[in-house]
């Protein structure tokens, strides 16, 4: 099959990206799975008996994004901080088998590492669908002492970094101080993934939020995708970056640089299995597109393919570099 130019771009931007080496600021959190099958329904209150299968511990948030790099074939350096607990140790351990260096990561008995437990229930043959989340979240980080120590770790790693992700969940890790010490380095690509306070991080590279965040950071319902271009116009000039790609689920994404927005349509099945942490997927496919010397565009599209190859898979997912050139030579010319 004669592949396209595009086609070509990409899978060279693919093989660049074993060259990369990537920092990762950010909070991470233990992603964990309880499986369990229905078995009958309680004698002490009208609730179902979930029978106990199995529980999957996986790396989430900042942790998950490094995971995503690391399978693409990335050096990642994951800045961060988890309990001296269980959950913490869990969470290491699965960082350091897929090869993330976690250096940088501090590890202190005067936090609690930051764990969502969902719960999949269903009858013993049928696929398990997730019936509620439990969150254990400690207090907002604000030790002095874990501050400066992840300063420290985080001026060390960007002295060899080509790009930077920010991964902010609003637990604490991403300090003003910490986004201060990133500004010092010039010259590299800097992303900016961001929950619920992505307008105070001013003049970067670009950002990756979805449209419900665009919503509720402008305050503005999106009906329309005439609206939808006005809005984020909007909002990446308040935020003085070179770029803002949105994620819109099945609707693909859309990437806003200086001059048309580029509306990019989703690719594979329009119905998800899991989004969980699809997000973090795509801000590390895009951030290392765009350290491997790929334009924006491509950079996008790269992330896209990506996004929809994680979304088919459940739990908190990764994607390799061999799935996305199989997918990207699926494509016909």
């Amino acid at each position: 099959m004669t592949r396209t130019e595009l086609q070509e771009r990409l899978l060279n931007t693919l093989e660049r990206f074993a060259d990369q080496r990537i920092v990762i600021l950010g909070d991470s959190i233990a992603d964990r799975f309880l499986h369990g099958s229905i078995s009958r329904v309680s004698r002490e209150a009208p609730v179902f008996i979930l029978q106990h299968q199995r529980t999957e511990t996986s790396p989430g948030g900042a942790a998950n994004c490094a995971m995503n790099m690391a399978a693409l074939g990335a050096h990642v350096s994951l800045v961060s901080v988890t309990g001296a607990d269980e959950a913490g140790s869990e969470l290491r351990a699965k960082l350091e088998a897929a090869a993330v260096n976690i250096d940088g990561v501090v590890v202190s008995d005067k936090v609690q590492t930051t764990t969502k437990v969902r719960i999949l229930a269903g009858h013993s043959h049928s696929n398990k669908q997730q019936v509620i989340r439990i969150d254990y979240e400690g207090a907002p980080l604000s030790d002095a002492e874990i501050r400066e120590a992840l300063i420290n770790k985080l001026q060390r790693s960007i002295a060899t970094a080509n790009a930077v992700v920010i991964s902010d969940y609003n637990y604490g890790v991403v300090s003003s101080e910490a986004v201060d010490q990133i500004r010092t380095a010039e010259g590299m690509p800097v992303l900016v993934d961001s929950r619920f306070r992505l307008l105070e991080f001013i003049g970067f590279t670009a950002a990756t939020p979805n449209e419900e965040e665009v919503e509720n950071l402008t305050g503005a319902p999106i009906t329309s995708v005439e609206e939808l271009e006005t809005i984020t116009k909007e909002l990446k000039q308040r935020l003085g970056h070179r770029a803002l790609l949105v994620t819109r689920g099945p609707q693909g994404m859309t990437l806003l640089e200086d001059g048309a927005p580029l509306h990019i349509p989703a690719v594979g099945a329009q119905q998800a299995v899991d989004v969980t942490g699809a997000g973090d997927t795509v801000i590390g496919t895009f951030a290392l597109a765009l350290a491997s010397g790929a334009s924006f565009a491509d950079a996008a599209r790269l992330a896209n393919y990506a996004g929809g190859l994680v979304v088919m898979k459940r739990g908190t997912a990764t994607v390799t570099r061999g799935e996305l050139e199989n997918a990207i030579n699926s494509v016909e010319s």
